[in-house]
């Protein structure tokens, strides 16, 4: 039913004469209408949303544009400077930095978005299944997710994936995500206790609506826009989770490259050859930056009571 166009965007924000305002247009409009409707309105959000295209773009396109690949060497280019055949510089090997800090990013940004995908995936079954069934599945998914925030996860971590460096760096993907569900997973299960309650939940059993069926199609599209929020803010700890496990020589291995091991190899030659390290730790910075803006912005535009919905 399509009511957009018979309400103003300033109707969403300024009390009508009669005294309406937007609680009382929520039912005019669907909720990610009213959603997208505030979140546009950030500027930060957007800007967040423009700074991460414009990364993804570079990462995915810059390599095409430079002559040398990550694992090219110049043998008459050994530290230099950046100039107009090497943009960022090169390595102690003559390797070109721009290209490797292209895929860097281009890894640490397909990690952070898997890990943010799988943990937050993982975090809405669990806790929707625990919360729903109840019982004996409730009990054994709260124990293991207790089990979980005990861990220390890092250390595991660690301790773990240097036995996967002749696997998959996606195995690497997957050791992540599965310490990153635990605390989303009790947060889905305690609106799932409220949500099973609701009438169209009431109705929907009435009916003989299979129970995966009312998880997958009444309960979880009613936390999305927790769960996105939560996938967003995930993307941005896995980067920097990945970066510090790369930094420590536990992430990704050689001859692949990650903005962790190019920080971590740049750190000692920070100050006398600052290009080593300044491209890859400049453009962990924004893309940690740009994630969190946006998580803020669509949690603002998702909470009714922020003020920070008009600016």
């Amino acid at each position: 039913m399509a009511l957009e166009p018979l309400i103003p965007d300033e109707v969403l924000h300024e009390p009508t004469a009669g005294g309406v305002d937007e609680g009382e247009l929520t039912e005019a409009l669907s909720r990610n209408q009213l959603v997208w409707r505030r979140f546009r309105r950030s500027r930060s959000g957007i800007g967040g949303i423009a700074v991460l295209l414009f990364l993804f773009l570079l990462a995915f396109v810059g390599p095409y544009l430079a002559q040398w690949n990550y694992e090219d060497i110049d043998p008459t280019a050994f530290l230099r400077p950046p100039s107009a055949s090497h943009w960022f510089g090169t390595t102690q090997i003559g390797q070109d930095v721009f290209a490797q800090t292209m895929r860097g990013l281009q890894k640490s940004l397909i990690i952070g978005l898997l890990v943010g995908l799988i943990s937050t995936s993982i975090a809405a079954i669990v806790g929707a299944t625990a919360g729903y069934f109840g019982g004996w599945v409730e009990n054994a998914s709260l124990f293991t997710v207790s089990l979980m925030l005990v861990l220390p996860d890092f250390l595991i971590i660690a301790i773990i994936s240097p036995r996967l460096q002749d696997a998959s760096w996606l195995w690497f993907v997957l050791l992540l995500a599965i310490f990153q569900w635990t605390l989303t997973a009790l947060v889905v299960h305690s609106l799932t206790l409220s949500l099973k309650r609701r009438e169209f939940v009431s109705a929907a059993r009435f009916m003989g609506v299979p129970s995966r069926t009312i998880i997958s199609r009444h309960l979880l599209p009613n936390m999305a826009s927790f769960l996105i929020i939560d996938a967003t803010i995930t993307v941005g700890a896995a980067v920097l989770l990945e970066t510090g496990l790369s930094y420590f020589g536990f992430g990704i291995q050689p001859p692949d490259v990650s903005l962790g091991t190019l920080i971590a190899d740049g750190t000692a030659s920070a100050i006398t050859f600052p290009w080593l390290f300044l491209f890859a730790g400049g453009l962990l910075v924004v893309t940690v930056l740009a994630v969190s803006v946006i998580g803020d912005a669509l949690r603002d535009a998702i909470d009714p009571q922020s003020t920070a919905r008009a600016s």
